[in-house]
């Protein structure tokens, strides 16, 4: 059995739009379960959204929503909302992502949907969470990185910074499918399905319990200043002659021992534990870096054990011979698709089909419907 054979025969219904929660099912599909996309009659925006959108399907929705079947339907209109509760009946698993009480207001609360499945898991994935003064503000990745304390540390010392892919989006995703499994194992054991409530402000709060720690104790760490966000000379960036950037992660002291030596700076060994942020040693070794290209240092440093890698471009990324050996990226449909990070027995997972639009009659047929 493969990975990609662990949830066949769940159902799964995606009321999502854009990334978090597309992303959320698109994992359940890779672990087996069959997802069908419910849109409005104009789609999810996401087909028009960025590289691609000419040809009516952007990459970035074909990406996301690949291995998927999508289903048009218009929920303010009785019939469509029929054929949805029809569906539900069917389900192991709805996941949506719409603001707290529309649903409600389509008459599609999560009390009428429970009253059509008991057994349903109902997983709401929205930015801030079901309940709370936020509940219904708008807001996008960034400004959940802001309010979760993400953003505050992050960055170098003149000005905080985001990375990309949007991090609450993603990691969100992981939040939701982790939890929606949990509350499938309650259901193996009670019978019984449940609402799940996510949010992507807490999935990245979940990450601060060191750094509200350290703030209480009054700790805190600037950026460019602590032990991890820049703040010292073992565990940083740094760019080369023409521009290309290194990391280094030379935290524990027999790889930064090993990086001193291996670049003929041995007095560097003993300045690891200089107070932060450690400027001066930080501006001597960005020195050094600077004056060779990336082939120079990758030549050097690959071979010794001191927690080198060289910063890939997207086309590297894809050659690198790990990322070749372990068979986690496959092109499928004119997508270079990153399949689900993880292996079972052995056996990874399968290159997903692209996505397919069917119709309410075929999606009912195929469900029992």
């Amino acid at each position: 059995m493969s990975i990609a054979d662990c949830l066949a025969g769940l159902r799964v219904l995606d009321l999502s739009q854009w990334l978090p929660g597309p992303h959320a099912t698109q994992m359940l599909a890779d672990l087996g379960a069959t997802v069908l996309k419910i849109e409005p009659p104009a789609g999810d925006p996401a087909r028009a959204l960025g590289a691609g959108a000419e040809s009516g399907l952007s990459l970035f929705y074909r990406s996301v929503n690949a291995g998927k079947q999508v289903l048009r339907l218009d929920l303010k209109q009785p019939g469509d909302r029929e054929a949805l509760l029809r569906l539900v009946g069917r389900a192991d698993v709805l996941l949506e992502s719409y603001r707290p009480g529309v649903l409600a207001r389509l008459g599609l609360a999560a009390e009428t949907l429970r009253a059509h499945n008991p057994r349903l898991v109902h997983t709401a994935l929205s930015g801030w969470g079901q309940t709370g003064p936020y509940a219904l503000r708008a807001g996008h990745d960034i400004n959940y990185l802001a309010v979760g304390g993400n953003l505050v540390r992050s960055g170098p010392g003149d000005r905080p910074a985001f990375a990309y892919p949007p991090q609450a989006d993603m990691a969100s995703a992981l939040q939701a499918v982790l939890a929606t499994l949990a509350a499938l194992l309650r259901r193996a054991t009670t019978g019984r399905g449940g609402f799940v409530d996510v949010s992507l402000m807490e999935t990245v709060l979940g990450w601060q319990g060191l750094t509200l720690s350290q703030s209480r104790h009054g700790l805190a760490e600037p950026r460019a200043a602590g032990l991890l966000n820049g703040g010292t000379a073992f565990y940083n960036l740094y760019r080369t002659a023409e521009g290309r950037w290194i990391s280094l992660g030379a935290v524990e002291a027999k790889f930064w021992e090993n990086f001193c030596r291996a670049v003929g700076r041995d007095d560097w060994v003993a300045r690891q534990g200089e107070a932060l942020p450690q400027t001066g040693l930080i501006a001597e070794v960005a020195t050094l870096i600077a004056t060779q290209d990336r082939a120079h240092w990758q030549a050097l440093l690959d071979p010794v054990d001191c927690c080198f890698e060289a910063l890939l471009e997207p086309e590297e990324v894809v050659a690198h011979p790990q990322v070749a050996a372990r068979g986690l990226v496959a092109e499928q449909g004119g997508l270079v698709q990153t399949l689900l990070p993880a292996l079972l027995d052995g056996q990874g997972p399968r290159p997903r089909p692209p996505v397919e639009e069917v119709t309410a009659t075929a999606a009912l047929a195929a469900w029992g419907g």
